[in-house]
């Protein structure tokens, strides 16, 4: 199995059309050979879970059974053409998942892999369904945590992405390594109290967490290729 995640960027103009493509994008993705689960992405301004979208950024995850599905997708497809077409730039990030626990629309997209030693960064997809009655406690701790790791040792870069506003939220985080990930998530007393607060009040009515080992990573977003020259170490 390989994973993309796909993030393009729309000229202003062309908005409309963004908002158009989550809606007949669907039908050519179902038909899609070798596509066996996609999720058409909207994406929030600040690169974590965010109650302000970024009408210009849109996304699509996506998981293949091989990389060659992937390449003919992405050279041939109406999807693909369609980005060209209309978008200012677009970046992929290909990955192998490592770890995956939860559910996804109830399913587990990417297996039940647990893969605990590799080196080179990581991926990391933090994605939930947060219950109605707790929108307020959620939207009211996100920002701390959401702060703190824009700011951590190892962060590259991130991607705030959602299937619905406000209550269908997803971040994609990228790190120099396994270990900066640990760091970040279990030795942050703020991190930690949130973790628990998820628990404890019941936050989410469905979650998953995944890790990933990058494969690929080509294009840009906002003038750049995040993990330029980082894959070939």
């Amino acid at each position: 199995m390989i994973v993309s995640l796909t993030i393009i960027r729309y000229r202003k103009l062309f908005i409309p059309f963004a908002l158009l493509a989550m809606a007949i994008h669907r039908l050519p993705l179902l038909m899609q050979k070798g596509c066996n689960f996609y999720k058409l992405l909207g994406s929030g301004k600040n690169g974590t879970f965010d109650l302000e979208p970024d009408w210009q950024q849109w996304g699509l995850l996506a998981c293949w059974d091989s990389r060659d599905d992937f390449d003919v997708f992405y050279n041939r497809s109406f999807v693909s053409s369609w980005w060209r077409l209309l978008g200012t730039e677009n970046w992929t990030i290909l990955c192998a998942p490592i770890q995956s626990h939860g559910s996804w629309d109830g399913k587990e997209p990417f297996g039940k892999p647990d893969v605990s030693d590799i080196s080179g960064p990581v991926a990391v997809l933090t994605r939930a369904t947060i219950k109605f009655s707790r929108l307020k406690n959620f939207w009211a701790n996100v920002d701390t945590v959401a702060n703190m790791m824009t700011s951590a040792p190892g962060y590259i870069n991130s991607f705030g992405v959602g299937e619905a506003p406000v209550y269908r939220q997803a971040t994609f985080s990228v790190w120099e390594s396994l270990d900066h990930v640990k760091a970040f998530a279990y030795k942050s007393p703020e991190h930690a109290e949130v973790i628990k607060k998820t628990r404890s009040e019941g936050w989410y009515s469905e979650e998953l967490f995944a890790r990933f080992k990058p494969v690929a990573s080509f294009g840009t977003i906002n003038g750049k290729d995040p993990l330029n020259g980082l894959l070939d170490k």
